[in-house]
């Protein structure tokens, strides 16, 4: 009898990001709820895990920064509630910090399998480690997907957000390695005959670098 294929359904990027309903350590949480601010939905693959350990006590160390650009943090396994506040108190007790956000238990893996996070070439069961950046008015701005050998850089994470909240506030995108206060790229700008050149683009305080590519502090 030939092997029944498991599809993986993947959000897409600019769209809205699947709304859910799902019990976490806080409570029922709905994800249209927050509306409003910034959310970074993130799996990992299971509780009691060191990698994910590691990572929950650097999400829960840094949490008022994620405050700051009003983000909610949510994470997500297919562990129990009970599974999950065990292993909280044991990341409390590890990194003397609160985890202080919501933890989903998606045991039925609903919300696991509307973002894509089972893939079953890595396991039938268990959540890979990704990221989704949702932005304040519920539209999926950003995915990252991590192998399991490796912990998340919440650094990184933290300056994708600021780069997608610098352009929504600006119309500005961000160059590679940039983080805030390094310069914006600006969009190319086409006069009605021709591409503004390195003088127009000088007069106006552009760092001209090709027709393409001009900063601006």
């Amino acid at each position: 009898m030939a092997e029944t294929e498991v599809k993986v359904s993947l959000p897409l990027l600019n769209e809205p990001a699947p709304d859910f309903e799902a019990q976490t350590t806080q409570g029922p949480l709905k994800l249209s709820d927050y509306r409003g601010q910034y959310v970074v939905l993130f799996s990992h693959p299971s509780d009691f895990t060191p990698v994910c350990t590691t990572e929950f006590g650097s999400f829960a160390t840094a949490a008022s920064e994620f405050e700051k650009r009003n983000v909610q943090l949510i994470g997500l396994s297919v562990d129990s509630v009970p599974s999950h506040l065990a292993w909280i108190r044991d990341i409390e007790k590890i990194f003397d910090t609160k985890v202080k956000f919501p933890v989903i238990a998606d045991l039925d893996t609903k919300v696991s399998r509307a973002y894509g996070m089972l893939h079953p070439g890595y396991s039938a069961t268990a959540t890979v480690r990704s990221v989704f950046i949702i932005d304040d008015k519920g539209i999926l701005r950003a995915m990252i997907y991590y192998p399991a050998s490796a912990g998340r850089s919440i650094p990184e994470i933290l300056r994708v957000v600021d780069s997608l909240q610098t352009t929504d506030a600006s119309g500005h995108t961000t160059p590679a390695d940039w983080k805030p206060g390094d310069p914006v790229i600006v969009p190319p700008s086409l006069n009605a005959n021709s591409i503004e050149g390195e003088e127009e683009s000088t007069a106006k305080g552009l760092d001209y670098k090709a027709w393409y590519l001009r900063y601006k502090k």
